[in-house]
Order: structure tokens, then sequence, then C-alpha cells
């Protein structure tokens, strides 16, 4: 596996400019993130782990909410243009948040309020922007490119998560706000600046009633599609709240303040930016990997949720993290490779619903058992899921196996 070979998007020169830009917001995201958490886990409430996981529901329910028009927006419009409005919307409501934290007027229902505005920008943002990687490259560096794209993503979760507990400690969590709505300058110019001549212009949707019906049709003759739907909502929906895993960890088991917090994200990150480099050296995404991503991210739960300690915790973290990124990554490009690029939009914004929608019901049950039984319990959620979503994959797999096998029996004569 060549260095040639993980980064090969590059010699794409709009790629470049994308990549330059979105890394830049992706560190602030980290830094918001680690702060929302925080500021709700520590100043607005008094460690209610339930709390942060209505913060999470409400980011996380535009997706599930405004299903039929996020992906045909994705497949309709212009997603240049889409992306720069849903940008710097986002950008100017993490100034909002920071400008009330750092005047001090936030109160917990500021907080719910602008995470469900977050949420919907993100909810029209998420399926432009995974699906205008192809515009970028191409489908035969489609791959590729998004495993780049989650390495960018997966780098800054390790820088981001540090420097909010560093801003956070030294300047307090209003800024951490701040610094990412200033962010979201660079992803801006980054698309202003793509060569349009440069670009791989890809069928678009029609304007017709029906569309997110049709998208769901087409879902439903997929056997294969609907496995790896059914397996990231198992992931997908109690799987990965780890803001509630690692904050309640490290505030309840292993007591550490917010620099230790932000260690443990960071540490994660590790792990994630593995498996998503492990994801760009490959040609391309098989099945059996998704199964192999699903089996060790329940592996890796079991293992954190026992974890006698802070730094087994931590090391744990990162064996989870490679598994996190390897499931998410086959199944972000096996959905993209193997669907019209006319129906990618409503397809993925699907994929994005129900790994992301799925949080509404997941996070506040998760967090009710930190509450009441513990944080290694609520763990021990997650790596439920990954079995489960293994078995599935097991299953499914072995069905596919078989036919085959009895398709090639009957075809020799």
């Amino acid at each position: 596996m060549s260095v040639t070979t993980i980064f090969r998007s590059f010699r794409n020169t709009n790629y470049r400019i994308w990549a330059c830009g979105a890394f830049v917001s992706n560190i602030g995201t980290w830094v918001q993130r680690v702060a929302q958490d925080w500021i709700v886990l520590t100043q607005l409430t008094d460690h209610n782990a339930s709390a942060v996981g209505v913060v999470m529901a409400l980011q996380f329910a535009p997706p599930l909410l405004f299903l039929p028009w996020t992906g045909f927006a994705a497949d309709y419009f212009n997603q240049r243009k889409l992306l720069l409005t849903t940008q710097a919307i986002m950008g100017i409501l993490a100034l909002g948040l920071g400008v009330l934290t750092i005047t001090g007027l936030v109160q917990l229902w500021h907080v719910y309020v602008f995470a469900f505005l977050f949420g919907t920008a993100n909810a029209f943002d998420a399926p432009a922007r995974q699906t205008f990687v192809a515009e970028l490259v191409g489908d035969n560096d489609l791959p590729n490119a998004v495993a780049l794209n989650s390495t960018s993503f997966n780098s800054a979760r390790m820088i981001g998560p540090a420097v909010s507990g560093l801003v956070i400690a030294a300047v307090g969590t209003g800024w951490a706000f701040a610094l990412n709505g200033l962010s979201f300058i660079a992803v801006l110019i980054s698309l202003l600046f793509l060569q349009a001549d440069k670009l791989y212009p890809q069928v678009r949707a029609a304007r017709k009633k029906g569309s997110f019906v049709e998208g769901l049709r087409y879902v439903k003759g997929r056997p294969d599609l609907k496995a790896i739907l059914l397996m990231l909502f198992f992931i997908g929906t109690f799987g990965l709240n780890f803001p509630i895993y690692i904050s309640t960890m490290a505030v309840s088991v292993f007591h550490t303040d917010a620099r230790g917090f932000g260690l443990l994200s960071s540490v994660m990150a590790c792990g994630t930016l593995l498996g998503a480099l492990m994801c760009a050296g490959r040609e391309r995404p098989r099945f059996t990997t998704l199964i192999l991503g699903a089996g060790f991210f329940g592996a890796g739960c079991i293992l954190a949720a026992v974890a006698p300690g802070y730094w087994w915790f931590a090391a744990m973290l990162g064996i989870t993290g490679v598994a996190s990124l390897t499931f998410m990554n086959t199944s972000n490009s096996l959905v993209q490779l193997t669907t019209e690029s006319s129906m990618r939009g409503r397809v993925m914004a699907l994929r994005i619903c129900i790994a992301m929608g799925g949080t509404p019901i997941g996070a506040p049950i998760v967090g009710w058992v930190a509450d009441h039984y513990g944080a290694r319990s609520a763990m021990g959620i997650g790596a439920a899921a990954g079995i489960i979503a293994a078995v599935i994959g097991i299953v499914v797999w072995l069905r596919q196996h078989r036919a085959q096998l009895s398709t090639t029996t009957h075809d020799v004569p």
C-alpha cells in the first residue's frame, strides 16, 4: 500500500482546494462538539448525562424529520450553491451560541434550540456534501475520496478536542463556539475557488411529485442496500453515542477534567484516523469488510466498558475508532458506488437519516442507562449494537454466497 495510492484523489485540483477548506472547518466542528457536551454536563447541569442525550437527539433528529426534502435537494439543486448556503448558516449559528455563552446569558434551553437549528442545516448539508465528492473526483476515485474525507474529519477529531479543552480552560466555552463559527470561512472560500470546468457533473433528478417515494421504492428493490441500512441502524442508533460514553466515563468513572476529557476524544480519533487511512488504501469496498468493522466495533466497546483504568479505556477507544471508521466508510462507499447517480442524493439522505436520525431514539436511552446504571453499562449497549449488526451482515453474506453457489451449479452443463 503506497502513499501515492492512499492519497490519489489529491491529484485532482478541485479536491485539493476542497480538502484544505474542509479540514479547517472540521477542526472547528470538533472544537464545538466537545465544548457543547462539556457545557451541558458541567456548567448547565450537575453531570446530567440525559441532558447530553437530549442535545444529541435534537441535533440528529432533523435528518429524520426532513428526510423527504433533504435527499431530493441534494439530487435536484446545484450542490455547490446548496453547500455555500448551509455552511454559511452553520457558521452563523455557531457564532450566535458563542455570543450567548461569552456574555453569560446562555441557558440549557438555548443549547437545545441551537442544537436543533444546527442539525436542521446539517440535514440539508450532509447528503449534498457526501455526494458532491463524486463531482470533485468522479466515480473511479470515489471510494478513495470518501476515505480521505474521513481521514480529514478524524485528523481534525484528533486536534479539535485537544484545542477545545485548552480553549475552555484558558478563556471559556463561549470562545470555543466562536472559533468554530470562524472556521466555516475556510470551507466557504474553498467552495468559491473550485474550478467549474474541472468538475464531474452528475445526472440530476427531475423535479416531480413522488420523488421521495421513488427513492424508497428503489431501496426496497435492493436487498444489499437494505442489509447495509439495517446494520447501520443498530450501530448508528445505539453504538455511535460516544459523546455520552466518553463524557460520562471521563467524569463519573475516571474523575478527569476538561483536558482529560478532550484527550480521550483525541485518542479515539487516532484510531478513526488509522481506520480511514486503511480504507483509503483499498481499491474497492467489500461487504465482508463491513461485517468485520461491525464485529470489531462490538468487541471494542466491550473492552472499553470493562477497562480498569483511564489509559486502558483510552487504548480501547482507539480500537473502537478503527472499527467504527471501517464500518462507516465501507457503508458509505458501498451505498454510493452501487446506486444510480440520479438516485444518490435520496439514498444517501436515507443512509444519513438512519445513521444520525436514530440518535434521538438511542441517545436518550443510553443517557438514561448511564444515569441509573452507570457509564460502563451504557457502553454495553454499544457493544450489543455492534454484535447484532455483525450477525445481520453474516446472515446476509451467507445467503448471497449460497445464492451464488446455486447459480453457478445450475449454470454447469
